[in-house]
């Protein structure tokens, strides 16, 4: 399976730039492959939170897919995404693109916070005690009292 960037690049996802040995084959191509698509994920991220703040919710959250296809490890797009289908009504995929978020970025207290929340609007009151138990710790581990 293949995504493309707008530089007209190709990225595939597995055995591609993603595997060790392709790494070691071709480590250039795929570390430009990958650098490319970065870049144009940061910029559709950008163009989507532009449109979110601008109240035009359907392209900020079709920008936003086309930000996380095209780099799947960038936490704002994904956080962007839950906050802008949550505006949209959608408290499924708020939740699953908040879910995504706390993968990528496990230890932001804030992160679980917002799930927390998207899971009590749903009646999921105890993966929702969960992750408010989980926010809490961090903020008490980061504010230095254990």
């Amino acid at each position: 399976r293949s995504r493309s960037c707008s530089t007209g690049m190709q990225l595939r996802s597995g055995a591609d730039c993603g595997s060790s040995a392709a790494r070691e084959y071709r480590p250039r191509r795929c570390a430009a492959t990958y650098t490319a698509c970065m870049d144009d994920a940061r910029a559709l991220q950008k163009r989507a939170f532009q449109s979110f703040a601008a109240g035009k919710l359907d392209e900020a959250v079709a920008l936003y897919r086309q930000a996380v296809a095209a780099d799947p490890k960038l936490a704002i797009a994904w956080n962007g995404l839950s906050r802008a289908l949550l505006q949209q009504g959608d408290l499924a995929g708020a939740t699953e693109a908040g879910r995504q978020l706390i993968e990528l970025e496990p230890d932001e207290a804030l992160n679980h916070t917002n799930l927390s929340i998207l899971y009590q609007s749903q009646g999921m009151v105890p993966e929702a005690e969960e992750e408010k138990a989980i926010a809490m710790q961090l903020e008490l581990k980061q504010s230095g009292r254990h």
